[in-house]
């Protein structure tokens, strides 16, 4: 069947989305949202499901409580992410499935249905939670959401005290943005990531009226010129190491900087980001390396 409503990025090979389809993942700027829909408002859905055990059940089962009783629900994930396990999580949420595999993935085929209180257990442990280890409001499934990454924690501890307008790319659940608006000198600063769940949490975690909040995709950003651009890039895409990510992460600085603008990035110390900064900027300078992440500061 052809489906009018998917979650994630399904192959095209294992599933035909419509064209005009309705898109529910939270990395997907713009996208609708799962659990703001009323029990049984969808007709169908196809999901690749999330790597996390925590938040893909829940994934699973908004999308449950979401369709109508009967509703064609296919659901996969490859078998080292979580397929092997799909069709053991759907019926613990009271759905029976029929399991298949095909190209390295598991799919799993279901005329939807579920226990009430199954999905509202699955539910609720993947909701924003707040933490006190990290002071913090989190959700599983966000970047680092159960400890703050070796890499921002070092590059935390060498930021300068930054001045004028500037940009957090990548933002996470706000970790970095505390240590920027320390500085009284910051005029602005915009905080942008593509998951909504984390912009959503950022909004609770960072009070301050200097601050603006955008889901967006960094990539394709025209937001500068800013003073400033702090960003810990990403290097995984569809569950792959991506050098290009990180050097797309790049573009974007160098494009949104006012000339004499300071990009700060970290990263893991084998990508070979220096060239491709060299590339976008007059000087570029290594400030610091540690356990396996490095420190780079880049003037446009």
């Amino acid at each position: 069947m052809t489906f009018s409503n998917y979650f994630g990025a399904p192959p095209p090979e294992l599933a035909d989305i419509a064209a005009d389809a309705r898109q529910f993942s939270p990395t997907s700027p713009g996208a609708a949202d799962l659990s703001a829909l009323p029990p049984g408002a969808l007709d169908n859905l196809v999901m690749l499901a999330p790597p996390g055990a925590t938040e893909r059940r829940r994934a699973l089962a908004l999308a449950l409580r979401a369709l109508a009783p009967g509703a064609p629900f296919r659901v996969m994930a490859p078998k080292d992410k979580g397929g092997g396990r799909l069709a053991k999580e759907l019926s613990e949420l009271g759905c029976a499935s029929e399991e298949s595999a095909k190209r390295h993935h598991r799919i799993c085929a279901a005329a939807a249905q579920g226990d009430p209180a199954a999905l509202e257990f699955a539910i609720h442990a993947g909701s924003p939670r707040f933490s006190e280890s990290l002071g913090l409001w989190t959700q599983p499934g966000v970047f680092s959401w159960d400890r703050i990454d070796p890499g921002s924690a070092l590059l935390i501890r060498h930021l300068p005290e930054f001045s004028g307008r500037g940009a957090d790319f990548g933002c996470g659940i706000g970790v970095i943005a505390h240590k920027i608006l320390s500085s009284p000198r910051i005029k602005s600063l915009l905080m942008v990531d593509i998951d909504r769940r984390a912009i959503e949490l950022c909004a609770r975690n960072v009070d301050d009226s200097r601050v603006a909040i955008l889901w967006a995709d960094v990539r394709a950003l025209s937001v500068g010129p800013f003073d400033f651009i702090v960003m810990n890039p990403p290097f995984h895409e569809a569950g792959k190491e991506s050098k290009a990510l990180g050097r797309s992460f790049i573009d974007a600085a160098a494009a949104n900087l006012r000339p004499g603008g300071q990009c700060w990035l970290v990263a893991n110390r084998h990508l070979p980001y220096e060239a491709a900064l060299e590339q976008k900027f007059r000087s570029v300078a290594p400030i610091a390396a540690e356990g396996g992440y490095k420190i780079i500061e880049a003037i446009k």
